[in-house]
């Protein structure tokens, strides 16, 4: 009994076989229906094939409930995939865990999950990586872009993996941290941090600078000189705030902001005023 036991725990290969297939392909079909689900259902085909290859009716409940809408970020969203494989492997052990739970889980925890792994992938990690790059490559060093693809490559496939193997390792334990007011304490501490690093982010990286005078006095001062007096940095700052307001307000695309702002330079140069 024992021994039987043992052949069905998921070994460290099928395991990395899971995280690999879901990580590496969690977009690669989508649909409005599905987006994420179909990845769920290519990424337990090894599973359904080791534990339900005697039981047709089993590997279609399982294939069936791992087909279904799910939508979440994917480096974090791996311990939500850690979590519902130590489930699977449970049910597939034949204890007392029902298949409603892993559809639950996913349900449950994947709005949560995608609040925090955006605040910490997009509103701080990606900030970061993008800073560093852009000073390298202000020079015209062409390491700017390959430090950024490299090191975007290993910090999300670190996260990914690590949060693959924390959820199977602490199972539905990790709900706890997850959901309900933790979740938002969490949330909540990494948009204030991921806002302080694009605040920082905007500051160091964005010149904007005009060469326009403005009577003082009698003589003629840089108007430059004037703001950075009143407010240091006040013009990136400005352009800054213009974007976020054509965004957030007037739901622009990033493309149709770039546009109006290339619009603005041009005609601030042609008329003497950046």
């Amino acid at each position: 009994m024992v021994e039987q036991k043992k052949e069905t725990i998921l070994t460290n290969k099928e395991l990395n076989q899971i995280w690999r297939r879901w990580g590496f392909t969690h977009l690669s079909s989508m649909s409005y229906e599905k987006i994420q689900g179909h990845s769920w259902a290519y990424a337990y085909l090894p599973f359904a094939r080791k534990h339900y290859k005697d039981d047709p009716e089993k590997k279609r409940r399982l294939l069936m409930r791992h087909s279904m809408f799910y939508n979440t970020e994917p480096q974090t969203g791996q311990l939500i995939n850690g979590i519902v494989a130590s489930l699977e492997e449970q049910i597939a052990m034949g204890e007392e865990v029902s298949e409603e739970m892993p559809v639950n889980i996913k349900t449950t925890l994947m709005g949560p999950l995608a609040g925090i792994g955006d605040s910490i992938i997009q509103g701080i990690i990606v900030p970061i990586l993008l800073s560093i790059a852009m000073s390298l490559a202000a020079g015209g060093s062409v390491f700017g872009p390959i430090f950024y693809i490299l090191a975007y490559g290993v910090v999300g496939v670190s996260i990914s993996y690590i949060a693959f193997r924390s959820g199977y390792r602490l199972g539905v334990s990790a709900i706890d941290t997850i959901v309900g007011e933790n979740s938002k304490r969490i949330t909540d501490a990494f948009n204030i941090l991921g806002v302080m690093v694009v605040g920082a982010l905007a500051a160091n990286t964005i010149v904007l600078k005009t060469t326009a005078h403005i009577p003082m006095g009698g003589k003629t001062a840089s108007l430059e000189s004037v703001l950075n007096g009143i407010f240091p940095g006040l013009l990136p700052l400005g352009m800054v705030m213009l974007g976020w307001w054509l965004v957030s307000s007037k739901q622009m695309s990033a493309t149709k902001v770039i546009l109006i702002m290339v619009v603005i330079i041009t005609i601030g140069c042609l008329i003497g005023l950046f």
